[in-house]
């Protein structure tokens, strides 16, 4: 999302320079005569006297200006592209007012801001009698300060006493509906205006700059550029607004902005239009966008710009190193000619898991990315069988007419102490797995509320495989040991998930996440540190072939014959003559 959002500034900032760089363009007079389309400048000089008026008005394109009431801000004699001004000195002024929510407002209705800028001494009202009006000087823009969000209902109780923590209101609800769509507000809005003189053309202005610039009738100037700036306002700093609602808060800021930092805002504007109006509003559910926004803001402001570079950069790399994992463990499968070294069990302890974390997110209606890829990993999974056993059809036992599957363990893990040591492991695990397990059930059966029995099930297995999946890698630390060698391990892929566990780690650190969590990088470290110094202590066995079926003493084979045939050849042996 950070890359995207980089690029996304970056193509608005190429087109900036395109069209400031852009020639005057042709275009017909009303003669039909083909003129000349020179660039518009800024009507607003640096410095220039301006006045504010802000009104509020539950009307999206008219305001009452005559209702003194609805006049929520007015503020004169501001300095365009004063950067000294106000009570810190920084060009910042605020303005703070509580207002009765209105019953149309109560019962789910909208209101709306309307912000005015003109030239000092003018006014906004086309019919006021004791100011002048000049549509020329006067700058404007508008935008809803409430925000409607979907907000899902789900009746979850006890399983064994019948208590929830829902109220009679949120029942009632969850049995008549799953979705409602709720009035939110947030008592702050910072009001940009955008110091800026780039000549811009009409006609050659790039989206979404054109939805902002306001040019003239003759096209020869255009107003300064005003943005209603929301972007700070984290999602959980909203609250409802319904019938018990009596008063709103509402804090207002008038700050500048240059144009560079408006260009940031102007494409996180467009990603969020885009994201609410195409596929990838279906693709993506808007709760979990909102909390994924709510931490990379929060990153922003609480993390140092150095590390929010090395964010940067690990976020690629962690790309690069999941395909890479991915590559390399799909072709160490593919390519295995012997089990020997490696835990059957594990494999389909592990298609276990990745059913479990399937069944589990389409249980909690997560969003179409997150199913797809627990999907794809359940059939890389389940491939995986196909590659330690020997998998059959068979057509003489049925169920229902479909006929049943057979495995059978291979000769080559049959004949060989890795299966001793894999069941060894196993029974060993055990011991520690199943009181764990128990213990989660009761801990998750008590303390937890829930669906239903198969979301209990589900979510005590998520929660759990979650917590302590990582002693399945235990099995393969105990065959390491017991065969005292690791060269039947892919190496390539754990190092390349090492590598991913420790980009976590500085996630995990940088944002604001679970303990559990960072529990969980920390003991992923430790299972391949463990690993590490398996490879260090237990000497390479040279007969031994590797995730690519190759083996140190066949290279060694291969390099003789390579050698001996270069000997025997004639030419080659002329052509040693010469040489020397």
């Amino acid at each position: 999302m950070f890359f995207f959002r980089a690029l996304m500034i970056y193509f608005i900032t190429s087109f900036f320079r395109k069209s400031s760089d852009t020639p005057a363009t042709s275009s017909p007079n009303n003669s039909g005569i083909v003129g000349t389309r020179l660039p518009a400048t800024n009507l607003f000089s640096d410095g220039m006297l301006i006045d504010l008026y802000v009104y509020l008005s539950e009307s999206e394109n008219s305001v009452n200006f005559s209702d003194s009431s609805s006049l929520a801000w007015y503020k004169e004699n501001l300095k365009y592209g004063d950067w000294t001004s106000g009570d810190n000195s920084d060009g910042i002024f605020t303005h703070s007012i509580s207002f009765p929510a209105s019953e149309h407002l109560r019962n789910n209705g909208s209101i709306y801001i309307h912000v005015y800028v003109v030239k000092s001494g003018y006014n906004p009202d086309p019919n006021n009698k004791n100011k002048m009006f000049s549509k020329k000087y006067t700058a404007s823009t508008s935008a809803q300060l409430n925000k409607y969000r979907k907000k899902r209902y789900k009746r979850t109780s006890n399983l064994l006493t019948g208590h929830t923590e829902l109220t009679e209101e949120e029942i009632m609800k969850a049995e008549t509906m799953k979705v409602e769509t709720i009035s939110y507000w947030h008592p702050n809005l910072t009001i940009n205006i955008i110091h800026d003189f780039t000549q811009w053309t009409r006609g050659s202005v790039p989206p979404p700059v054109d939805e902002y610039v306001e040019f003239t009738a003759a096209g020869d100037g255009y107003k300064p550029i005003l943005f209603l700036n929301t972007y700070w306002n984290l999602n959980r700093e909203y609250v409802p607004v319904n019938e018990s609602t009596q008063m709103l808060n509402l804090s207002l800021t008038f700050q500048p902005l240059t144009l560079f930092r408006w260009q940031m805002y102007a494409a996180q504007s467009m990603k969020q239009k885009w994201a609410g109006a195409g596929i990838l509003d279906q693709l993506n559910r808007g709760d979990e966008d909102d909390e994924d926004q709510d931490t990379m803001k929060e990153m922003f402001l609480e993390t140092s710009p150095y590390l929010l570079g090395l964010t940067a950069v690990v976020t690629i790399l962690h790309s690069v190193f999941e395909m890479l994992a991915f590559k390399n463990d799909v072709q160490f499968w593919n390519n295995r000619k012997s089990l020997e070294g490696l835990s059957v069990r594990s494999v389909f302890f592990n298609v276990f898991q990745s059913l479990i974390v399937l069944l589990y997110v389409l249980d909690n209606e997560t969003n179409f990315v997150i199913k797809l890829s627990c999907f794809v990993g359940l059939i890389i999974e389940l491939w995986k069988i196909t590659k330690v056993m020997d998998v059959s059809i068979n057509y003489e036992k049925r169920i229902l007419g479909i006929p049943l599957l057979t495995f059978k363990d291979r000769g080559t893990y049959v004949h060989s102490n890795t299966r001793v040591y894999d069941e060894m492991a196993f029974k060993y695990l055990g011991m520690a797995f199943f009181p764990l397990l128990g213990g989660y059930c009761i801990y998750s059966l008590f303390y937890h509320e829930h669906k239903g029995w198969y979301s209990f099930v589900l979510s005590m297995l998520y929660g759990f495989l979650l917590t302590f999946g990582f002693i399945m890698m235990t099995p393969q630390l105990f065959i390491n040991y017991k065969l005292k060698s690791v060269a039947h391990l892919p190496w390539r892929m754990l190092t390349y998930k090492a590598l991913n566990t420790f980009i976590d780690d500085i996630f995990a650190f940088i944002i604001k996440m679970p303990t559990m969590y960072r529990l969980g990088c920390l003991r992923d470290d430790v299972i391949f540190f463990i690993f590490l110094y398996q490879r260090y202590i237990y000497p390479i066995d040279p007969s031994r072939l590797n995730e690519f079926g190759f083996s140190k003493d066949l290279e060694e084979e291969a390099k003789v014959k390579k050698e001996g045939s270069s000997s025997t050849n004639p030419s080659n042996s002329l052509e040693q003559k010469k040489n020397q």
